[in-house]
């Protein structure tokens, strides 16, 4: 088997080349704070990701992941801690942020065409109509939907209904992707389908995302690092680098030697930690 080192920062990460486009410093967040029932469950965690940059997040069910993203995304108010988007703090929900949920069937209006679902941030955002229409048929054609404007999310299948989803977060141009579980509401083959669509979209539009996923081996498939979190209250136990370059493909990357050294690796942080947890 090939050698392979699994490199790993530390929680103060110094900065990376190509400029930092969300930083996360020593964030936590208490539920329910100052009453009996207050419990923390995310405690000092710290990283930051640099532009172009694909980083996931995984841990133990429960470790608060859904939590992080939510206050990445300034859905949530941090209890501590500092947030900065493209060098400002972050407080409320960024214009050039894109966010793509687990959830597609009820992010999406059932009520309205796929092409209106994805127009809404365009209008909310007084995009005009022209351009508006221009975009709309760019996003859906860039994630292979192209003859699917007219019809409604339900006259689709599941993983149809994620790339709509997907199409509306990369309508206005996003700076940063947020992706909550994404793909683990479909089948493995729809999954693959969807890795691949999103790595082809973020190399062609140059953005930056951020995935949260249970799942180790589209992690190591996805990201160029992983932020491994520990189980509740969530600390950050390891930033690992992934070897890969830019070309991945579904059966010779998952096979390789670098691929498999990985997954031993980090089933190794997260597995035992979550057993020492409850």
């Amino acid at each position: 088997m090939t050698d392979t080192t699994v490199q790993a920062t530390d929680r103060t990460e110094a900065p990376r080349q190509g400029g930092t486009v969300l930083d996360v410093r020593g964030l936590r967040k208490i539920y329910n704070e100052g009453k009996p029932t207050a419990k923390m469950a995310i405690d000092d965690v710290t990283f930051s990701v640099d532009k172009g940059e694909f980083v996931c997040i995984v841990g133990p069910s429960g470790a608060g992941k859904t939590t992080l993203l939510r206050c990445i995304s300034g859905l949530a108010q941090p209890s501590a801690g500092e947030l900065s988007f493209e060098g400002k703090p972050l407080t409320s929900v960024p214009e050039q942020l894109g966010l793509v949920f687990q959830d597609y069937s009820r992010s999406l209006y059932p009520w309205f065409t796929n092409a209106k679902n994805v127009g809404l941030p365009l209008a909310a955002r007084g995009v005009p109509k022209a351009e508006r229409t221009a975009r709309i048929s760019e996003v859906l054609g860039s994630v292979g939907l192209a003859q699917v404007e007219k019809q409604y999310p339900w006259q689709l299948s599941g993983g149809m209904q994620q790339r709509v989803a997907i199409a509306r977060a990369l309508s206005y141009r996003p700076d940063l992707l947020l992706m909550d579980e994404p793909f683990a509401s479909v089948d493995a083959q729809t999954r693959f389908d969807l890795e691949d669509l999103v790595l082809r979209v973020r190399s062609e539009l140059g953005i930056t995302v951020v995935l949260v996923t249970h799942d180790i081996d589209e992690a190591i498939y996805l990201a160029d690092r992983i932020v491994v979190l520990s189980g509740s209250p969530s600390r950050v136990r390891e930033v690992v680098e992934v070897p890969f370059g830019g070309d991945r493909d579904q059966v010779v990357t998952r096979s390789s030697d670098e691929f498999l050294e990985l997954r031993r690796h980090l089933l190794d942080l997260v597995m035992p930690h979550a057993a020492s947890e409850g």
